[in-house]
């Protein structure tokens, strides 16, 4: 029975076509398949993740590409599930990242928890989108409610409100559109959305420091404005917005009659974890009009922390922030959230239409989430969220991310110790490290081709998975330490492995030379 389901060519005949078996649903061919479907994908998964020895297969880039390519994607007549899965086994189970290894140490991109993987069946399997009520009836009320447990967390009131989103992309993107249009609209009562750009818009401007993420500029291109309309604040020692510099570069707009509208303070920079001095930002956003926009999509995972949460003060002074649930909340890709301090700043992305969310359906109880967002279709990835938060317990989440934090400070300690390295965060202010391998007899040696060398010769060999990164022109290693598994232990590995390559890269060097 469950061959023939699997085998559509097996199922037809020129009398009768029955396609029940590609469908969940209530009736025996469906259910059966479905049932049995989960059973292979998950004997194959448990096989890829069995082997926890190496986070990377090692292949070269080449050889994955190649593969790909002899990879037949299309068939007439279909086949088995059961055959499919053996086909992709080697090119793509067996050659992607394993995220959950304790030696995946190399960006903002988490283990997924068992209850997000579990969400997600329940969430592809209704297909829901939750742009309107009929689309997502119970689920639209859960991320509302979801969204109203939040709000306090980051120090919002009642007036709040927030949307789930894909991710800090699409939050900061969010922050500034509004940010953008509520500034046009009191300063001169145009309205962008119906009017589009005013003439004045040119001598808009948006601050952020230099270690702000990419996104700040990237949107500032999308909203018309052009990435010369983001001013870069500089940093301090501890990689922060410096205030003095802050004070300067506003008092320079104004002299040249250039407009701020919006300034970006970041709770977690993506290299150093760094987050920006909120509350005396928050205070100088006041002082001068601005919209304050906190890009928390590393950092907000503090409200769940014991004893790092005050890391968060000022945050409360925010018009809108960004969270991001893929990173330090462990759960699967896509899962973010944007909030807003009041409701209202929803009006300028407002769109009505008759045949999805007509505005009178709001007075019989509807609830239409599309007007909250930039998106039409959209996951119900609030479901994720909630089923982690009831099954792990937010006294456990914040175990798990203390753990990190503290394994952090370790691991800077212990690359401090060793000779042969140079660390500069030293005291990291969430989880994230970095670092170069800096051989004391390596004079002579091209140390930015070194360390490029090292994280090159550490993916390819399948040992470990770190990043690297660009400080000041100079090539450094990363560490971004989110996996709860990974052990000090897994951290003097991977360095003694990075000193072994780091010496046989300066010999072959020393010989050619």
């Amino acid at each position: 029975m469950i061959t023939k389901v699997l085998k559509p060519s097996s199922i037809q005949n020129e009398e009768k076509k029955t396609f029940d078996p590609f469908f969940l649903h209530g009736g025996a061919e469906g259910a059966a398949a479905y049932s049995h479907a989960v059973q292979l994908v998950s004997e194959k998964l448990i096989e890829a993740f069995s082997d926890q020895s190496k986070p990377y297969v090692g292949k070269a880039p080449e050889d994955i590409r190649h593969e790909i390519q002899r990879l037949e994607l299309v068939k007439e007549n279909g086949e088995s599930l059961y055959e499919l899965l053996e086909d992709i086994q080697e090119p793509l189970l067996k050659s992607n990242i394993n995220i959950s290894n304790p030696k995946s140490i190399a960006h903002l991109h988490c283990p997924p928890l068992l209850p997000g993987l579990a969400a997600e069946m329940i969430i592809s399997a209704f297909n829901q989108s939750m742009d309107s009520w009929d689309q997502s009836t119970a689920a639209t009320y859960l991320e509302h409610e979801l969204i109203r447990w939040l709000l306090p967390k980051f120090g919002f009131g009642e007036v709040g409100d927030g949307t789930f989103t894909s991710g800090g992309t699409q939050s900061n993107y969010m922050g500034l559109l509004l940010a953008r249009d509520d500034y046009c609209w009191k300063r001169w009562g145009h309205h962008v959305q119906k009017e589009g750009l005013p003439e004045q818009a040119n001598r808009l401007r948006i601050l952020c420091s230099e270690h702000a993420h990419f996104t700040v500029k990237k949107s500032a291109s999308q909203l018309g404005l052009g990435e010369n309309a983001v001013v870069v604040i500089k940093t301090d020692d501890y990689h922060q917005m410096c205030m003095d510099d802050l004070e300067e570069k506003l008092g320079s707009l104004e002299d040249n009659g250039l407009l701020p509208f919006a300034l970006v303070a970041t709770c977690g920079t993506t290299d150093f974890g760094s987050i920006d001095p909120m509350k005396e930002i928050g205070q100088v956003a006041e002082q001068y009009g601005l919209w304050f926009h906190v890009d928390a999509a590393y950092g907000g995972a503090l409200i769940l922390s014991h004893s790092h949460y005050q890391k968060l003060a000022g945050i409360e002074q925010a018009d809108s922030i960004t969270v991001d649930f893929h990173k330090l909340f462990y759960q699967p890709i896509s899962c973010g959230a944007f909030l807003v301090k009041d409701k209202r700043s929803f009006r300028y992305i407002q769109h009505y239409a008759d045949y999805l969310n007509p505005n009178d359906d709001e007075e019989d109880g509807m609830l239409h989430l599309v007007t909250k967002s930039t998106q039409t279709t959209r996951r119900f990835d609030a479901l994720k969220l909630m089923m982690s938060l009831r099954m792990i317990g937010t006294k456990t989440f914040g175990d798990m991310i203390d753990y990190t934090f503290n394994l952090a400070r370790e691991t800077a300690d212990e690359i401090h110790r060793r000779p042969g390295f140079r660390i500069i965060n030293r005291n990291p202010a969430l989880n994230a490290v970095v670092f170069r391998y800096d051989p004391i007899a390596g004079e002579g040696l091209d140390l930015n081709l070194l360390n490029k060398k090292i994280q090159q010769m550490l993916l390819e060999s399948g040992g470990a998975i770190m990043a690297k990164t660009s400080v000041e022109g100079e090539t450094y290693l990363k560490f971004t330490l989110l996996n709860p598994r990974t052990t000090l232990d897994d951290i003097k590995e991977i360095l003694t492995m990075i000193e072994q390559y780091g010496q046989t890269y300066s010999t072959e060097w020393g010989m050619n030379h």
